[in-house]
């Protein structure tokens, strides 16, 4: 199955991860075709790869359409089985592409991702993706290992194969056709949470998503925006809300109205922290927002007509942030397994 998997890499002006990290990714691809899309990157990524690496087959887009259209224009272009999008800050662990091509042998699952740890810690687990992500009550992602902010030391905890309610683009192996089904990434998010909202997208479907920690690959996280970045927390708020729009299965504006609130407390509190620009992101986020509302509710309107049944395994019917501040619950290992789905 190898020959059938296309490992692509979504690159700009990444010049610098694709010296450190392409090497071992192409030592590892074992037969897998590696590929490299460039999101019209300005430095001289392109240039170097021809140069270096005149095995790999380069796809140039036309324009920097962020993760999505990024993607999306990409994976037109490459004729496979199984996509594996990959970040270009990722190094991986010899054999990590077998075990996640065994998962993929059972049709009811639409994709996969192997444990993400970090690559500056790598006795810790990463941010983004941990050993499978998870989504709460209110639409909060946390994963196995990493819980908000609160990341956990990696000692074996969550080795065990796993269904998820959604797989981090930082890795994520995918059945072509099940991408192409639901017309890939939503290309309005433009980077972050596209992920997930496609991992939801394909469980409306009745779709499988899993982890399998015994592919392992390491991640150094924050390579084209910094975790604490404003507009990473634009992004990350306003494609929440865009999510939910289009997602949530019952009445939409009480929960809607409910998230916003949160949201509102959360801009308090970066106000309160003097961290000004992270409290404007969350208005603004509000403003893209509302700006985009009707065509989200017409996407809402088509899910409906499109979807058969919904696979809520990896929902947790629990409140995430009363678990973290208020409880002090900071592991994974240590909420109500019985609010999972």
């Amino acid at each position: 199955m190898l020959n059938e998997t296309a490992i692509v890499i979504l690159n700009w002006n990444g010049k610098s991860f694709l010296e450190r990290f392409l090497p071992s990714v192409i030592r590892t691809a074992n037969g897998a075709q590696v590929i490299v899309a460039d999101n019209a990157s300005t430095d001289d990524s392109v240039s170097y790869l021809k140069a270096n690496f005149p095995e790999i087959h380069i796809i140039q887009n036309s324009s920097n359409g962020g993760f999505a259209k990024g993607y999306n224009e990409a994976l037109k272009q490459v004729d496979a089985e199984y996509y594996v999008l990959l970040n270009s800050d990722i190094e991986p662990e010899e054999n990590w592409l077998q075990p996640l091509l065994e998962v993929m042998k059972d049709e009811t699952v639409a994709g996969c991702q192997p444990k993400v740890l970090a690559y500056n810690q790598k006795t810790h687990f990463e941010h983004a993706g941990a050993s499978g992500g998870f989504m709460d009550i209110n639409y909060f992602p946390f994963c196995r290992g990493r819980i908000l902010t609160s990341v956990e030391e990696d000692q074996g905890q969550y080795d065990g194969q796993h269904e998820i309610f959604w797989a981090t683009g930082a890795c994520l192996m995918i059945r072509a056709n099940c991408f192409h089904e639901v017309e890939g990434f939503d290309e309005d998010f433009f980077a972050h949470m596209e992920e997930i909202d496609l991992c939801w997208r394909l469980k409306r479907k009745n779709y499988r998503f899993l982890v399998e920690p015994k592919s392992i690959v390491y991640h150094v996280g924050g390579g084209t925006l910094p975790y604490n970045s404003p507009r990473k927390t634009f992004l990350n708020f306003r494609n929440s809300l865009f999510m939910l729009t289009k997602n949530h299965q019952g009445v939409l504006f009480p929960k809607l109205v409910w998230r916003m609130v949160i949201d509102g407390v959360a801009a308090i509190s970066f106000l309160a922290k003097g961290e000004f620009k992270q409290f404007g992101a969350v208005f603004k986020a509000h403003g893209a927002f509302y700006r985009k509302l009707g065509s989200f509710l017409k996407k809402r309107k088509a899910l409906k007509k499109s979807s058969s049944t919904f696979n809520q395994a990896g929902l947790f019917r629990g409140n995430l942030l009363w678990n973290y501040y208020v409880k002090g619950v900071k592991k994974y290992s240590n909420l109500n397994k019985r609010l999972f789905h």
